[in-house]
């Protein structure tokens, strides 16, 4: 019956899968993963790659990112690598059986769909709960609980709501950041609810509910500003006409129209600055004395510094502020950072392969992708599997569950599950 999974049938975890996670601090973990798009899937990211199984339920015609072009195509590809694809029709109570019995066997159940798809699905929390006291059910929103619950958010539109649109761009032409900042760090705070669920589960046996949302999110990145009114009394400005906090913190045009980012934040890097490039005269004058200084000075300050390093090529800056030890950065692409030679020296970049319906391509491909910016033990998390086929691992999980395979071929003939096609 639906709902009521016996212990007996409850499906334990591949001792081989928690072998192939190579002692991670999450192996033996399985994640059950309703989600799409970022937020959702980030939040899985973030778990399997400390050694999670989890397991991402699939429409039968699969996640849509799987199939968006332009800035979405690599949502997909980057999001879901060491992951566990089944495709299945829950709205079909042989589905809907399949999944219960997985969220039987299961410690985390995620989703990110609008408030009352899971419940209409039979897989709202109440009744997960019943099945599995201890499951720890997280789910990514717009917004938490309020006023605002019902809308449709998307990371633009939090971030324009929210105040961070307003502090990217030009005063009166908010802009988005050029990153899905909120869903991806969303996702971050879905798993960090998790971990610390799962650290309470091991006192009390039981599971609990984890919310995260966009807006808040959104919020927390944009406190920095609204403590900046409430000591100051001063609305902050948007970061391209702000009043720095800092006398030298600027991108400049040099030589042959290239572009770098220098900056000296203390007296320490000021007097530094000054003795590698000779300024005898900014390093004597009184009126430069401390940061505070040099930052009530930046209006002809600046100019002169753009004045000076104009004749410098970007690479020439970069070895002086290199071996002074001061703070500079190329304007870099991220296409170029493939070819970083920090990233590829340390491990920070992991070959994958990417099937044919990972992005809107229809073809394999063969490339490099991020990894999470930690390391344990000295050692960065592994890539142990590419993102999935569509249904890849649908026999596997099925099997798992004691399904015999007149079952299974009788769930496919029935339009229940699916499988990949070669």
């Amino acid at each position: 019956m639906i709902g009521t999974v016996p212990d007996s049938d409850r499906a334990a975890i591949d001792p081989t899968e928690a072998a192939s996670a190579g002692g991670l601090p999450l192996a033996g973990i399985r994640v059950i993963e309703f989600t799409h798009m970022v937020m959702g899937p980030t939040c899985g990211m973030i778990l399997a790659d400390l050694g999670a199984e989890v397991i991402k339920i699939e429409p039968l015609a699969g996640d849509n990112t799987r199939r968006l072009l332009g800035s979405g195509a690599g949502f997909f590809a980057m999001f879901n690598r060491n992951k566990k694809s089944l495709a299945i029709d829950v709205k079909d109570p042989r589905g809907l059986e399949i999944v219960l019995r997985l969220a039987a066997s299961a410690d985390v159940f995620s989703e990110n769909f609008k408030s009352g798809v899971m419940q209409r699905l039979g897989l709202g929390r109440e009744a997960l709960s019943k099945l599995n006291p201890r499951l720890i059910c997280v789910s990514h929103k717009g917004f938490l609980p309020g006023p605002y619950e019902h809308r449709t958010a998307l990371d633009e539109v939090v971030q324009m709501m929210g105040g961070l649109a307003y502090m990217t761009g030009p005063q009166g032409q908010p802009l988005r950041a050029g990153s899905s900042v909120n869903d991806i760090m969303g996702g971050m705070f879905g798993a960090i609810g998790v971990l610390a669920s799962l650290h309470q589960r091991s006192t009390t046996g039981l599971g609990r509910e984890v919310q995260s949302a966009l807006f808040e999110n959104n919020v927390l990145l944009v406190a920095q500003h609204m403590m900046q009114f409430a000591v100051t009394g001063k609305a902050a400005a948007p970061m391209p006409s702000r009043i720095s906090a800092w006398g030298l913190y600027d991108v400049f045009t040099v030589k042959g129209d290239e572009q770098i980012f220098l900056a000296a934040v203390s007296d320490t890097q000021w007097a530094l600055l000054c003795e590698a490039f000779g300024f005898t005269d900014l390093a004597g004058d009184a009126r430069l004395s401390s940061n505070n200084d040099r930052v009530k000075s930046r209006d002809w300050l600046i100019p002169i510094l753009r004045e000076r390093f104009a004749g410098f090529s970007a690479a020439e800056l970069s070895a002086r502020f290199e071996a002074a030890g001061l703070p500079y950065a190329p304007i870099t692409r991220p296409d170029a950072l493939f070819e970083d030679p920090h990233l590829l020296a340390t491990g920070g970049l992991a070959p994958v392969t990417l099937p044919a319906d990972a992005s809107g391509q229809n073809r394999e491909i063969e490339t490099l992708t991020a990894l999470l910016p930690l390391a344990l033990d000295g050692e960065r998390l592994p890539l142990r599997s590419p993102p999935p086929a569509l249904g890849s691992h649908t026999i596997e999980l099925l099997e798992s569950l004691a399904y015999s395979q007149q079952e299974i071929d009788g769930l496919r003939q029935a339009g229940i599950i699916g499988i990949p096609s070669n």
